[in-house]
């Protein structure tokens, strides 16, 4: 059983009811709400008095996707693919436009997610599973390392955390209010100690207390992209004195509110190390969720959970098929 299987479920024989299936697609729906109301609007605006999908509706929707934050590379990719559509239908009236939108974003991301296999889903009996967790300061990424873990602990998994991000004592702080909220055990140093030690220490520990997962904390500082890369590289090998295979992920958090920024980020991060899947947050304060469609697609590097709100259970495994559907809705 992998790291997703795991935390998808808290038993393997236990489904959830529809009534929790339809709370959860409401609370995606609401999470969801600004980024859907921006994109609609535009999108309204650019059709408004059109019955033809010409030229002009294409450059007018070109601006609402490049302004919705899908990114341009992205937003070109899919206005080719309307003009092919178009091209080949020969006439399609503006008001399918939605519709074609919705099919033509749903297959990109189902190609972005399909063209790199999943990595290190597979956990070893007797062998904690590891995730390294990478991100810029203020990203969310001590919130979402206490979110998994308290997901994980109620999941019946024995969780260590293993706070690396030693330059900040605020933030072994408050991974050290996360960790006994969860249920999880922490590993900590001194501030300014080396990273690379409290990662370590953790696995260690981990192995012989017959973990189930390590969380690893890392610094959220992009200083620069050489200082970055060494730092993360030392931890990884470190790790791998301990356990050969780890880490078996590399999760980068995003926050999904910084729009362009989050793009930034993720390349900043992917030409450090490898980056094997994604948690992009905060996207219930902000109308630029459309940065989940263009990073998806730009780094090929599967979005694994999205943040639609401060709760717990608000941290969410990412479902390419629900998001779709809360941004356009149930029609097909």
């Amino acid at each position: 059983m992998g790291f997703f299987d795991i935390f998808k479920s808290k038993k393997t024989s236990e489904q959830p009811s529809p009534e929790n299936v339809e709370q959860q697609q409401q609370e995606l729906d609401a999470g969801l709400e600004k980024t859907k109301q921006g994109f609609f609007s535009k999108l309204t605006r650019a059709v408004a008095g059109r019955s033809t999908v010409d030229a002009d509706v294409l450059d007018d929707l070109e601006e609402v996707l490049i302004t919705s934050d899908v990114g341009v590379d992205t937003t070109v990719k899919i206005i080719e693919r309307i003009e092919q559509r178009v091209a080949r239908d020969k006439y399609i009236n503006s008001t399918e436009l939605q519709g074609i939108l919705r099919d033509e974003i749903a297959l990109l991301m189902e190609e972005a997610e399909g063209s790199r296999e999943n990595f290190g889903l597979d956990v070893k009996e007797g062998e904690p599973y590891v995730v390294m967790v990478v991100g810029v300061n203020g990203a969310g990424k001590t919130t979402t390392i206490g979110k998994l873990a308290a997901q994980l602990t109620k999941a019946g998994k024995k969780v260590y955390i293993g706070a690396a991000d030693t330059f900040r004592a605020a933030a072994i702080d408050q991974l050290g209010v996360w960790a006994e909220r969860a249920g999880a055990t922490m590993i900590r140093q001194e501030m300014g100690s080396d990273p690379a030690s409290v990662a370590y220490d953790t696995l260690k520990s981990a192995v012989a207390n017959g973990a189930d997962v390590v969380l690893i904390d890392t610094a959220g500082r992009l200083h620069n992209k050489i200082g970055l890369m060494n730092e993360l590289t030392k931890i990884r090998n470190v790790m791998a004195k301990v356990i050969p295979s780890a880490p078996h992920e590399v999760m980068l958090v995003l926050d999904g509110s910084t729009g362009q920024n989050a793009f930034e980020q993720a390349r900043q991060f992917t030409q450090a190390t490898q980056v094997t899947s994604l948690a992009i947050t905060k996207l219930d304060g902000t109308a630029k969720g459309g940065v989940v469609i263009g990073i998806s697609d730009q780094f090929k590097v599967p979005v694994r959970y999205i943040g639609i709100g401060e709760g717990i259970d608000q941290l969410r495994i990412f479902d390419r098929h629900e998001f779709v559907r809360a941004l356009f809705g149930d029609q097909k």
